[in-house]
């Protein structure tokens, strides 16, 4: 079960809502809902999945090709230098420097906090859980705040289902 302590009267409801919407669904489609929880407004926004990337864009940095062929090349062993070297040669000077200088950009500016292999786990748990789980559960991303070191700065993820909703649900805390 889910702390629904982080959720305010009005956001358990539409919780709720979007619960009992989602266990109406027939097929998994982009349409389905994923809610989103910005804790410094105490604003719960709801997104269709498909407009989840388009809200909150996923760092793909890591995933440039000549940074995923370094990690390989190191995998099996070689040297850094070796690797950096090939890695030159198969790719070009430019492009490399070009991968690694966005991919410290994205960890400066601070947005590692989503990345492209959280987008996709959150994809695959959500595919899961439709086609697996009944009743079904919802997505709750948990934003991280500016600044905060909330699992090292990254958005949490949460699944709400129905037993999260029941009369014995912890009291929301309001002081600090």
């Amino acid at each position: 079960m889910v702390d629904t302590a982080l959720l305010l009267p009005r956001h358990l409801q539409e919780a709720e809502r979007q619960l009992r919407r989602l266990q109406q669904a027939c097929d998994w489609d982009g349409d389905l809902p994923v809610l989103l929880l910005d804790r410094c407004w105490l604003r719960l926004e709801v997104l269709p999945i498909a407009g989840l990337c388009h809200r909150l864009p996923p760092d793909a940095s890591r995933e440039a090709p000549e940074l995923v062929r370094y990690r390989e090349l190191l995998d099996r062993g070689m040297a850094a230098l070796d690797a950096q070297q090939l890695c030159w040669s198969e790719f070009g000077p430019q492009a490399c420097h070009q991968a690694q200088r966005r991919f410290w950009q994205a960890s400066e500016q601070g947005r590692r906090v989503w990345t492209l292999e959280d987008f996709l786990n959150l994809l695959e748990g959500y595919r899961q859980s439709f086609s697996h789980c009944r009743p079904r559960r919802l997505p709750l991303l948990v934003l991280a705040r500016e600044g905060e070191d909330l699992q090292g700065g990254r958005h949490q993820l949460h699944w709400l289902e129905a037993a999260d909703f029941g009369e014995d649900r912890p009291m929301r805390h309001t002081c600090p």
